[in-house]
Order: C-alpha cells, then structure tokens, then sequence
C-alpha cells in the first residue's frame, strides 16, 4: 500500500511538472514550492551555520527551489530530487561566497571556511567537546595550517562596525572607533605654524628669526640669544615687541 502511495505522488508530481512547463502558471509553481518545501528546509538546515539566522538560509533555500522548480525537464526521466538538491545547495553556497563576506577572501579559501565550520559542528556533536585543530584537519584531510587559515579568514566574514558598542567594556559607552581614535595634534599645529608664518611679514629678518626660533623650535630664550650673539634679556623684550606688532597686524588686517 505505502508503494502504491509513493507511485501515485510520483505520477501526480510528474503530472504537474508537465502542465507546468506547458502553461507557466503560478499556481501550479506554488503547488510545487509547498510540495517540495520539507527538501528546501532539510538543505537549510544543513548548512546553516552558527553566525547566520536560520530564516535567511531558509529563504535562500527557497530561492535555489523556484530556481530548480522552473528548470527541471521532467521528460528526461530522473526525479526531481537529483535536480533539486544541487541547485539548491548551490544556491545556498554563492550565498555565502557573494553576499556575506564584506572582505574579499578568495573562493577555494572560502570554501574551506565552510569546510571547517562544518567538521567542527559535527565532531562537536559527535564528542560533545570543541574539536582540536589536529582533529578538524584530520577529519578534512588538509594540513593544520589550512585550518588555522580558514579560522582566521572566517573573522573577515562579518567585521564589527566602528560604530558597535565596546564589547565588556562595563559603564564605557564609547563606540568601537572611538576607542580606536586618538587626537591628532598635528594638523592644528601645522595651523598654527602657517598663520604664525603670515603674521610675522610685519617683523624684520633678526625679529623673525628669534620668534621661529621661540615658537617653530621650542628652544628657550638663554638658547636663542646664544646662537645669535644677544642676552637672553634683550631676546626677551624683542619678542615682546614681536608679539605686540603681529597681534596689531592681524587685527589691522582683519579690520
């Protein structure tokens, strides 16, 4: 009787297919997807993997089952399962290498990431354990550095946004990138540098030598009346008189 049963559902899907392909209608598409949907969430439940929503496979899955639903040739005479498991499968495979990772990461080694998550998860199940790099390598047939390259590659799958919360960062509400910022002090000086250039046009060459000297090369005023032959007083009330007359030239040029 269950033999019977199994004819009759084969003869009514080959029935379908057939009118499908003759007339393309919806309906009998979405027929198809609900018959066949138990096969697309098998497949996703299959590969999915741990950083990726299960719903997202799923619809994914859906996706490669249309795609197989409107390609299958019914009259070459094979079931509809040998062509849909591939299909799906690999719809749900360019899934991973095109659409989630954000860092280019090249196909074969792409391939291996998925490898490695995937004889993790079932040597995890099997001992109940986290799996050494010795046993996953063992398991795939590969050398031990090409699992540790697929583990770190795995990290460029989803990088953390500089705007995400710190991770166990306690009260600190600071943002990743803040954290990673630091203050550049270097482009206000360069500021400072040029509008002190154009302020002291108003200064003879002796006047501007020592300000640069004072405030370009941060020596003091004993240092600079040593270099250019002048008491550290008198290098002291021409930068007085420097100052004085650069402040009255910015503010004669701004009036």
């Amino acid at each position: 009787m269950a033999a019977l049963g199994q004819s009759a559902a084969a003869r009514q899907d080959r029935e379908l297919f057939a009118r499908y392909a003759d007339r393309r209608d919806p309906v009998d598409r979405e027929i198809l997807v609900e018959r066949f949907m138990p096969l697309a969430r098998s497949l996703a439940a299959r590969y999915v993997r741990r950083d990726e929503p299960f719903d997202d496979i799923l619809q994914v899955a859906c996706i490669g089952l249309i795609k197989a639903i409107d390609g299958f040739d019914g009259e070459r005479g094979r079931a509809f399962s040998s062509y849909a498991v591939p299909t799906i499968a690999g719809e749900i495979k360019r899934y991973y290498r095109d659409r989630t990772w954000t860092v280019h990461v090249a196909r074969d080694l792409q391939d291996r990431v998925i490898a490695v998550a995937r004889a993790a998860d079932a040597l995890e199940a099997e001992h109940q354990r986290k799996p050494t790099v010795v046993e996953i390598a063992e398991r795939l047939g590969v050398e031990l550095e090409q699992v540790v390259e697929a583990r770190a590659a795995a990290l460029a799958h989803r990088p953390d946004s500089l705007d995400a919360p710190v991770r166990g960062a306690g009260d600190d509400a600071r943002t990743v990138g803040e954290r990673l910022g630091t203050a550049e002090d270097g482009y206000r000086g360069a500021e400072n540098r040029a509008e002190l250039r154009w302020m002291m046009r108003v200064l003879s060459p002796r006047d501007r030598l020592i300000v640069r000297l004072r405030f370009e090369r941060d020596l003091t005023q004993e240092q600079i009346g040593e270099r250019i032959g002048m008491s550290q007083m008198q290098v002291s009330r021409v930068l007085r008189q420097s100052l004085v007359r650069m402040r009255e030239g910015a503010s004669a040029e701004a009036a």
